[in-house]
């Protein structure tokens, strides 16, 4: 299969491509510890919707969106933070163009927690002016990859947190080159349950990071990573054998 990238892509290459559905990538700029890329959000979530697409026929990986709604992590530097309301915009935006091209099936994989509202939002205000255009969305691939690994292989706050075990442990299989572990360092913040406190991050933690990175291997990372392509590639082809109807009830 060819590079499915529209990013480095001839017209002739997107022309002859064959392209009925595209990926988007939405991720962030933010801190994410003294160990880990400010794009780690970005570079995880690009990582999966290009294997994505390499695998399934007729997708298009769409260039990713390296900014999201990072306000809440504003308190350590830097995090370059779109509005909720300018990043609902842009998705609007890029959902209108992809329609204008007769491309109506998109799948979002989204990277990063402060995205997940004006993702549902943008898509859900979209949709019931087009629903002829239709949108999945892998919202958290940290819990989803979670769900979908083996209950013991994290060790400390089932390996969740913000460039904690799993995230850490995601990049290590994505890109190791980009780590740097002897700096990695966090705390697990005592949150109450049932009941979501809107914190700002350095209420969390005085590091930037939420969980344990020491306890990140690649082996972690790799167990995520290939069950999340799996999950999104059957998805893809189930959503494909069935033409991408949304009707989702029998009569």
């Amino acid at each position: 299969m060819s590079d499915s990238r529209l990013l480095t892509m001839t017209g002739h290459g997107f022309k002859s491509g064959g392209f009925d559905k595209a990926v988007l990538a939405v991720g962030s700029t933010e801190y994410h510890g003294d160990h880990l890329p400010y794009g780690t959000d970005t570079l995880v979530a690009e990582h999966l919707a290009k294997a994505v697409a390499d695998r399934v026929e007729g997708m298009l990986m769409l260039p990713p969106l390296p900014f999201g709604m990072s306000a809440h992590y504003s308190s350590f530097p830097l995090a370059v933070t779109l509005s909720t309301e300018t990043l609902m915009r842009v998705l609007k935006e890029v959902f209108a163009s992809l329609l204008k091209q007769g491309m109506e099936r998109l799948l979002i994989v989204n990277g990063h927690d402060g995205n997940i509202s004006p993702i549902d939002a943008a898509v859900r205000e979209f949709r019931v002016e087009h629903p002829e255009f239709r949108v999945a969305v892998l919202e958290a691939w940290w819990v989803s990859a979670g769900e979908l690994i083996p209950d013991d292989t994290f060790e400390v706050w089932g390996g969740q947190g913000h460039a904690g075990e799993g995230e850490t442990s995601m990049m290590l299989a994505v890109a190791p080159e980009l780590v740097e572990m002897d700096r990695a360092r966090g705390v697990v913040p005592d949150l109450p349950l049932h009941v979501q406190v809107k914190w700002n991050f350095d209420e969390l933690t005085p590091y930037g990071v939420t969980g344990d990175p020491t306890k990140a291997t690649e082996g972690k990372g790799r167990l995520m990573r290939d069950a999340l392509i799996e999950l999104l590639v059957q998805f893809v082809e189930e959503m494909d054998e069935r033409d991408w109807d949304f009707t989702f009830y029998n009569l």
